[in-house]
């Protein structure tokens, strides 16, 4: 283990904790989005059913 300061110890555990909590929420989203598209594709198909 390196000899670091506390406080370098506090930064790399925050950073450490936003890193994974971004991921986390880069996933999720992009899921969300991506589940999103598939249902807002399948539904203009349905609902076109007017002879304009």
């Amino acid at each position: 283990m390196p000899q670091l300061s506390p406080l370098n110890w506090i930064l790399l555990f925050v950073l450490f904790w936003v890193a994974v909590l971004t991921m986390s929420v880069l996933i999720w989203w992009s899921n969300k989005v991506f589940f999103q598209g598939e249902n807002l594709t399948s539904v203009p198909l349905k609902e076109n059913k007017w002879n304009w």
